[in-house]
């Protein structure tokens, strides 16, 4: 077996450069939104990793923003207090008090450790809530339990979106970093992240949603097959919703309003790998599972194949 001299590491590192070429002129200039969470958000490594990716996409001329929530933060500190932590159909029962602790949480401990991790590398990252300058407006929202409506309390369900105060934030060369909250008439609601990351994504008519989760992705057939689907389009999609776990259901959901609201790509990947949404962006392979509108994405992003012939014929 030959060891590997310094000129072959060299080499290998200037090939993966070279692969990301195509991607980087792909996605210049372009925003991405990024909806943070799992154990991505938990793992101290992975929290590192996490805002080393999001600066890499700024300096690689991407306009990354973060959307986040903070589920087990809000739980812990719910425990804490002694406030009983109770879900309905997967939704958290927010009453007046334990939305108290869900906005405390959400801006005055998790927002403000993301935006301090990014920082670490430069003066980028902006805290907003999603109740800011009229950013998210929600309506309440109900969950459903064997056909009946039933009330969870300041659950609300993203109606308007205003991204005027986002966009001045990357005009100005800010990375923002918002959380799950939502103004109404009757107050403040708390939204889930996946929803609120997709209605943003469709406000700033962004590129990309990329969704951290804490799986690799869809799968054909789960749990039979647990071969990845790399690759599918909002119609796809959309047969295959009534039939997916309860876990992975909202955020393929979030993709597919995404993606019929514009948004060219959406992914889902996971945020237990080290440097995950460097891979999906910049490798030929990428991560996890996209969902496309094949006609926008070619209109709006081209492909590789594309940008190598234009700098082919025009060196």
């Amino acid at each position: 077996m030959i060891a590997s001299t310094p000129d072959h590491q060299a080499q290998d590192k200037a090939a993966i450069l070279i692969e990301a070429l195509p991607w980087l002129s792909r996605f210049h200039g372009k925003t991405v939104v990024i909806k943070y969470g799992g154990n991505a958000m938990i793992n101290e490594d992975l929290r590192t990793r996490f805002a080393e990716s999001v600066v890499f996409l700024y300096y690689a001329g991407l306009r990354p923003v973060v959307v986040h929530g903070g589920g087990p933060q809000i739980s812990a500190h719910l425990d804490r207090l002694g406030l009983e932590s109770t879900f309905t159909a997967g939704l958290r029962v927010t009453t007046p008090e334990t939305m108290d602790v869900v906005r405390m949480v959400l801006m005055g401990q998790v927002n403000r450790e993301i935006v301090g991790l990014i920082n670490r590398h430069g003066p980028f990252a902006v805290g907003m809530s999603g109740e800011d300058a009229h950013l998210f407006t929600a309506e309440r929202k109900h969950a459903v339990v064997n056909g009946e409506r039933v009330d969870i309390g300041q659950v609300g369900e993203i109606v308007d979106v205003q991204p005027g105060a986002v966009q001045c934030l990357i005009s100005d060369g800010r990375i923002p970093v918002i959380s799950g909250i939502a103004r109404s008439d009757e107050g403040v609601y708390n939204v889930n992240a996946d929803t609120a990351a997709a209605a943003l994504a469709v406000g700033l008519d962004a590129a990309k949603l990329i969704m951290l989760t804490d799986v690799e992705g869809l799968y054909a057939d789960y749990p039979d097959n647990t071969e990845l689907i790399s690759r599918l389009t909002a119609g796809e999609l959309e047969e295959l919703l009534p039939h997916l776990s309860a876990g992975m259901a909202p955020k393929m959901e979030a993709c597919l309003t995404a993606v019929r609201g514009g948004v060219p790509q959406a992914h889902i990947i996971d945020g237990r790998v080290p440097h995950s949404m460097l891979l999906e962006v910049f490798t030929n392979q990428g991560v996890g599972t996209m969902v496309v509108d094949e006609i926008r994405e070619a209109a709006e992003l081209g492909t590789p194949t594309d940008i190598y012939h234009d700098q082919e014929e025009n060196p």
